[in-house]
């Protein structure tokens, strides 16, 4: 049974079989409905022939709903205590990502960030609390240093994201950069003298539940964007080749990115951060690999006034974003010659040339994706050196490095 309190102490780094609990995803499965509302204002804007304002209004509210997911995840893997009052507060957090999806298409369409920013004040309320209260059991002068400095640096930044309310809208993209630095130089500020105890195998299954999560929405959007273009237009001869090629896509993207043990890049704090931080680009790029399968479709079935490169384009671009960060972030350091190391970018220029394939774009982008699952198969299985090692956490590790 649950105790009511706990001592909210750091968890050894050491663990044995430390997994994700039911509230962590209970947690990742609510903010799929922020993930959803981002990527839907970013099919309308891109739609309506807005691009280059909905891409900013996309990475700004990505960033909030990835930074918000972020941090909760790395004090859980450091402190989670599971006790009413910790859950109690999770369940708060959650509370708040649900008001800021609430607050997703008035950012959008009018640039008005009051309810996102009051989502957001939730949030970090709460973890803010949370981390006061492990300064308050921590015995170590220097852990509750640090507990302290994360709980200032939260609520401190908190209030700076008021200028995003109060700046002119032209300055307002600006805004959001200084403060998005800010936010990330806190925890880089904390953990200066000692890090906290995150576990390396627990956050790098937090960070691949997150990764199935996002690419789950991704199969959600298309899905639902092909059976309204088939149903409404009678243009299955239209969307069944974008449908072909999406799911590709998205099965290509799973394997490549579970393929290799993240967890053996988690070795010290600073690798963690780059990593942590890289992985914005990463769910960033897959959720958005939706929006391109919906944009693609409703220009397909002549709902979307856009050029077919266009369209093409907002499937290519960051399918080929998500090859190559993949890439830089962890895959890179588990390849053995360069033949190897040259599967993914060389991958990710060949979707980018898929953009001037017309009509199948879409369909030639998913098989130069599953062409290099392929390629990386084979290559692996030529190569003993690159056979059985990692100490991975799957079966496909050992064997199917790609």
């Amino acid at each position: 049974m649950t105790q009511p309190f706990l001592p909210l102490t750091a968890r050894s780094r050491e663990e044995s079989h430390r997994a994700s609990t039911p509230l962590e995803l209970f947690f990742d499965l609510c903010f799929v409905v922020a993930v959803a509302q981002a990527g839907a204002e970013l099919v309308h804007a891109v739609a309506e022939g807005h691009t280059g304002e909905g891409i900013i209004n996309y990475a700004m509210i990505f960033f909030a709903i990835w930074w918000a997911w972020m941090n909760f995840t790395w004090f859980a893997s450091a402190y989670d205590n599971d006790d009413v009052l910790y859950r109690v507060i999770t369940l708060l957090q959650i509370a708040g990502v649900l008001v800021l999806a609430a607050g997703v298409s008035r950012a959008f369409e009018e640039h008005d960030f009051l309810v996102v920013y009051l989502g957001y004040v939730v949030m970090r309320l709460a973890l803010a609390s949370q981390w006061l209260r492990a300064a308050h059991h921590a015995t170590d002068p220097v852990e509750r240093t640090m507990c302290r400095r994360y709980a200032g640096g939260v609520l401190t930044v908190q209030v700076g994201w008021l200028a995003l309310l109060l700046a002119p809208e032209p300055a307002r993209p600006w805004v959001f950069l200084v403060m998005a630095l800010a936010e990330m130089a806190v925890p880089l500020y904390a953990e200066k003298d000692a890090p906290s105890t995150w576990h390396p195998r627990h956050i790098a299954e937090r960070y691949g539940l997150f990764t199935i999560i996002v690419l789950g929405e991704t199969v959600a959007a298309a899905t639902v964007a092909v059976k309204t273009g088939i149903a409404e237009n009678d243009a299955l001869g239209e969307v069944l080749p974008i449908a072909a090629g999406g799911l590709l896509l998205v099965f290509s993207a799973w394997w490549i990115y579970f393929v290799v043990p993240a967890h053996d890049r988690l070795t010290s704090s600073r690798q963690g951060f780059l990593w942590g931080y890289g992985h914005y680009v990463i769910f960033a790029s897959a959720a958005a690999v939706g929006a391109g399968l919906e944009i693609a479709v409703e220009q397909a079935v002549g709902k979307a006034h856009i050029s077919a490169l266009a369209a093409a384009s907002a499937v290519t671009i960051p399918s080929a974003v998500f090859l190559m960060s993949v890439w830089l972030l962890h895959a890179r350091y588990f390849k053995v010659g360069l033949t190897q190391q040259l599967v993914l970018p060389v991958s990710a220029l060949a979707i980018l040339l898929c953009s001037f394939a017309g009509r199948w774009a879409v369909l030639a982008a998913g098989l130069v994706a599953a062409a290099t699952v392929a390629v990386g198969v084979t290559l692996t299985a030529g190569n003993p050196a690159t056979r059985g090692g990692g100490g991975g956490t799957g079966s496909l590790q050992g064997a199917e490095r790609s």
